[in-house]
């Protein structure tokens, strides 16, 4: 019996340093779950098993592997586990070595050839050893260190927060929100607007939330980049978000790319929020901005669907340029304007029919260089995104928010999409350009520098009605009658280059008649290719009546016909085709 609780004890003890020998190993040389693995079936020697045995008492484990019969018999302590073990006997008995040894043979007799790794001791290595092997191939900074965000990626039970709709929230309702998440409110009442939506994000992420944003992507000349937000009108911000150049070339990004995607809060020593995981770009699949066409190879062609103008409220200004001077898919028009002529109400109305008969266009309305509350007045009458530069802006400020604009439109036409781009006015746009290109030494006519109106060119020219899907149509205000020989040379410069023109009158304003269209001098190229053949005879039959009489004259008899008609179709029926003015 003494012999049978001798072996016994002695066993358990064999095998409890060994559990603790491999542990140790594995938290001193990093070493992963396989490495553990195979140091334990082919390192390991019975010398060194029976070693620890006889330091902790005496006693025995499972041969890991063959021995050899001709083993010797030593008492020194194991170097692997000198620190870790507990006190040990300085003696040995006599008749303990002699039990140690004959209970030893007899387990080698049976132990398998290739013996499998005890999967106890197994599962107590694996999380450390297999935390180390993600670290070194995430980063070779080790795993836990190296986590690219705090909260829960991929939790779809996460609190989720978008950034844009922040962006538009007002700061009392950002009080609160800061409030709830924690922050001190005597530390929320100096920082601004942009510092405050910085410190709600933060809190949001360490509460175990996540947070997403859209932009537009600039990209720097370091090769990064950042998505601007059409909230702030592109302006750079302590919210935007930054983009690595490595995401940038994966997906193929280029400025003005509207990216779409789950960000992180910043690291210690970073300013900026990052993208973790971009979810679209352009409204589709990353995948599809890898195979775009771009821009400059696709083919522009005249256009050929019209745009609906005419309303459910039956508002004679969209109707009157239903008929004179439709608008197209890919359409490049002007609206000629004096001062206080209605130019801002008209593009107004053409964004609100063109939101009501046509949602799936992406509408942009561009102002540059106007009075602030005309924008709040467009950001609350508008469905659409509204970008402003007011007049108390620099002119470069100016010039960057319109590249922007016309570089996002451009990747939204190469992904086959419709947009509008509304612009006010592009004589203060070339006004903007002017100041900032470098001199050339060459001064037109007014001031202008010989190479200030390409920029200005480049952006209206950009409209285009595309062969293989998509379109980029353009409205652009040109200013007249301002007294300012430079609007008159700028006027003459794009006055050719559009392909629709509705002309305002300043004696019709002044007069009160609304809408102060000079019908006789408005106009559509191509206009075939947009109206039907019962429109289209009407029209011949219209500007033939008209033709003769006086420009007020006409303009207030169109606009008085079409007030007594409910729409365009009663309208055309009302007419006759003999060609009098009776027939009106």
């Amino acid at each position: 019996m003494d012999l049978q609780e001798s072996q016994l004890t002695t066993a358990k003890v064999v095998k409890k340093v060994r559990k603790k020998a491999i542990v140790i190993k594995a938290s001193n040389n990093e070493e992963s779950q396989d490495d553990i693995v195979d140091e334990k079936s082919t390192q390991e020697t019975p010398e060194s098993v029976k070693n620890e045995g006889i330091a902790e008492s005496g006693g025995l484990a499972e041969s890991a592997g063959p021995t050899d019969s001709s083993e010797s018999i030593e008492t020194s302590e194991s170097p692997g586990v000198s620190e870790e073990k507990e006190p040990v006997e300085k003696t040995v008995s006599p008749a303990r070595l002699k039990i140690h040894k004959q209970v030893r043979v007899e387990e080698r007799e049976e132990a398998p050839s290739n013996p499998e790794p005890d999967v106890s001791e197994t599962e107590k290595v694996k999380p450390q050893g297999q935390e180390q092997s993600r670290g070194r191939r995430r980063g070779k900074k080790g795993g836990n260190g190296n986590r690219p965000i705090k909260g829960p990626k991929h939790d779809p039970d996460a609190p989720k927060l978008q950034i844009n709709d922040l962006s538009v929230t007002t700061m009392p309702h950002l009080r609160e929100m800061a409030e709830d998440l924690g922050l001190k409110k005597e530390d929320l009442i100096p920082l601004k607007k942009q510092e405050l939506i910085f410190r709600v994000l933060t809190a949001h992420i360490e509460k175990g939330g996540v947070i997403y944003a859209y932009g537009s992507l600039e990209i720097l000349p370091d090769g990064y980049g950042f998505l601007r937000s059409p909230q702030n009108s592109y302006l750079p911000g302590t919210d935007d978000i930054y983009i690595s150049p490595s995401q940038i070339r994966l997906f193929n990004l280029k400025t003005g790319d509207t990216v779409y995607g789950q960000i992180r809060s910043p690291k210690e020593g970073e300013r900026f929020f990052a993208m973790l995981r971009v979810v679209n770009v352009n409204f589709d699949e990353p995948s599809v901005a890898q195979t775009r066409v771009a821009f400059e190879n696709l083919t522009p062609l005249y256009p050929t669907e019209r745009m609906d103008m005419e309303t459910r409220i039956g508002d004679p200004s969209t109707r009157i340029i239903n008929l004179f001077c439709p608008i197209g898919k890919g359409q490049r028009g002007l609206i000629v304007s004096p001062p206080k002529s209605g130019k801002t109400v008209i593009l107004q109305k053409i964004a609100n029919a063109i939101t009501e008969n046509h949602p799936d266009v992406y509408l942009i309305v561009l102002l540059i260089d106007e009075r602030p509350e005309e924008v709040t007045d467009m950001q609350r009458g508008v469905q659409g995104e509204v970008i402003a530069s007011t007049f108390d802006e620099q002119a470069t400020r100016h010039v960057q928010v319109a590249e922007m604009v016309l570089e996002k439109a451009r990747r939204l036409v190469e992904h086959k999409k419709d947009v509008v781009i509304l612009l006010d006015s592009i004589t203060r746009l070339a006004r903007a350009y002017n100041q900032t290109v470098p001199t050339s030494g060459k001064i037109l006519s007014g001031g202008v520098d010989s190479n200030a109106l390409h920029k200005p060119k480049r952006f209206f020219g950009a409209a285009r009605n595309i062969e293989d899907g998509g379109s980029l149509t353009i409205i652009a205000t040109a200013l007249i009658e301002t007294g300012s020989r430079m609007d008159e040379v700028i006027f003459e410069e794009f006055k050719g280059t559009g392909n629709m023109e509705l002309v305002l009158d300043r004696r019709l304003a002044d007069k009160r008649v609304y809408p102060a269209f000079n019908v006789k001098k408005s106009s559509t190229r191509k206009e075939d290719l947009l109206l039907n053949d019962l429109e289209l005879n009407k029209m011949w039959v219209l500007r033939k009546v008209l033709s003769p009489m006086d420009d007020m004259e006409s303009a207030e008899m169109i606009v008085d016909k079409m007030r007594k008609t409910k729409n365009n179709e009663a309208f055309l029926k009302g007419m006759n085709t003999s060609g009098t003015a009776r027939d009106l």
